[in-house]
């Protein structure tokens, strides 16, 4: 039996690869917590790092950075055709459930960017999921070529906007640049660099400053960054929907295909990230050279290695699909929401001045150690609440204002 048609489960293997998802995207949001915004992409923004700091940052960008949030739209993708499958089996209307659960979706997101913290993707998934709802009657294999062209077009402009700095700067530098044209590299590779010692003020300061901070200097960031991901995220999120509507998300392909896809996948873009790594490394982190690889040389590559990755997962989860390790990944999953945002008051709680305020002072590699605390803390809380409860808090949450009603959350012997 195909799984990707069987609306009555809930598939294990989506649960577990959303679970990984999850852990995986902390490991790169941790720098966004405890540092500036642009130190996520360069780590020589905040001065000379240490050895430790460098090979901190070769490994997140070869093995993490991108890949884990990819696989979590690809997730994203494919969760919202399981949605309305179930929704039409059901006999309800797809186009409202989706919607209505986008549209608190959203809400959640602005909630989080403004009163917890800015790096939020709620308000991106809703905005693009609404788009990538108008693809969900196209068959799998014409859904992921379109989703593939969209792609291409994503990193292309990115590509332009990126190297075009390259040529301002060579405009800048010309024997007979005029001053307005050296004032405005300037001021782009200042913006580029940050103004790292007033956001580790601000974010040292108390909360309702840092609040009062979004609404008045940062009100438009959900927006722009809806504007500026959707060539992406999109792309990513059809791809999971073509994946699903295959099968090869739920686990019901040959294991041979999935090996492919992961030796290929991993090995292809895996050895690519690590020659742009070094690239980066060898540049001395220089900050155009850094911040193209980052954003825009790295995209072919990036959606290689997502769906090696989601190959590697699955075929992992099969295998170990009855292990204690498994359920606990899973029971993470099925408590995504809860984890996502729960890990985003424990960790400003923990880097931010209204509370331990160890912003800016942690090293990029000790930060794995309070990785590595969360996802014990994801791997222990989420099962055996889902063993007395139908839901994670915030699960039960939007799923009651989705539904207009409250939803069952105690689980009945």
């Amino acid at each position: 039996m195909n799984a990707a048609a069987d609306t009555n489960i809930r598939h294990i293997t989506l649960d577990a690869l959303r679970g990984f998802a999850v852990m995986g995207i902390l490991a790169m949001n941790i720098v966004a917590f405890s540092m500036p915004e642009m130190a996520y992409i360069n780590p020589a923004v905040m001065g000379d790092p240490s050895q430790a700091d460098i090979t901190s940052w070769i490994v997140s960008f070869i093995l993490v950075d991108g890949k884990t949030r990819g696989l979590f739209s690809l997730l994203f993708g494919a969760s919202l055709m399981l949605i309305v499958e179930r929704a039409e089996a059901k006999g309800e209307s797809p186009k409202k459930v989706h919607f209505t659960r986008m549209g608190w979706l959203a809400l959640f997101g602005l909630a989080h960017f403004f009163f917890i913290w800015w790096g939020d993707i709620l308000f991106l998934y809703a905005a693009i999921g609404c788009v990538a709802y108008l693809f969900k009657d196209m068959e799998a294999g014409p859904l992921i070529k379109m989703a593939l062209i969209v792609y291409a077009i994503g990193f292309l402009l990115m590509s332009l906007w990126t190297g075009s700095i390259y040529l301002l700067e060579m405009a800048a530098n010309a024997p007979d640049a005029d001053a307005e044209m050296a004032k405005q590299f300037k001021e782009v590779m200042a913006e580029l660099n940050g103004d790292t010692a007033s956001e580790t003020a601000l974010y040292l300061g108390g909360y309702w400053s840092i609040v009062a901070h979004k609404f008045s200097e940062q009100w438009m960031h959900p927006f722009v960054a809806v504007l500026q991901n959707a060539l992406e995220t999109l792309p990513f999120m059809m791809v999971g929907m073509g994946l699903f509507k295959s099968g090869f998300m739920t686990g019901a392909m040959d294991r041979a295909i999935y090996r492919k896809w992961a030796i290929w996948g991993i090995m292809l873009g895996g050895a690519a990230y690590g020659l742009f790594a070094f690239f980066a490394w060898s540049s001395g982190f220089d900050t155009l050279t850094t911040l193209n690889i980052v954003l825009a040389w790295t995209y072919p590559f990036r959606l290689l290695m997502i769906v090696g990755y989601a190959a590697a997962l699955i075929l992992f989860i099969n295998a170990f699909a009855q292990s204690g390790f498994i359920a606990r990944v899973a029971a993470a999953g099925r408590a995504a929401f809860t984890n996502y945002l729960g890990t985003s008051v424990v960790m400003t709680t923990i880097f931010y001045g209204y509370g331990l305020g160890l912003y800016g002072s942690v090293g990029r590699a000790e930060l794995w150690l309070f990785v590595i605390g969360a996802w014990i803390v994801m791997l222990v809380w989420s099962l055996p609440w889902l063993k007395r409860f139908n839901y994670g808090p915030l699960e039960w949450l939007w799923r009651s204002l989705a539904r207009g009603n409250l939803q069952p959350f105690k689980r009945i012997a």
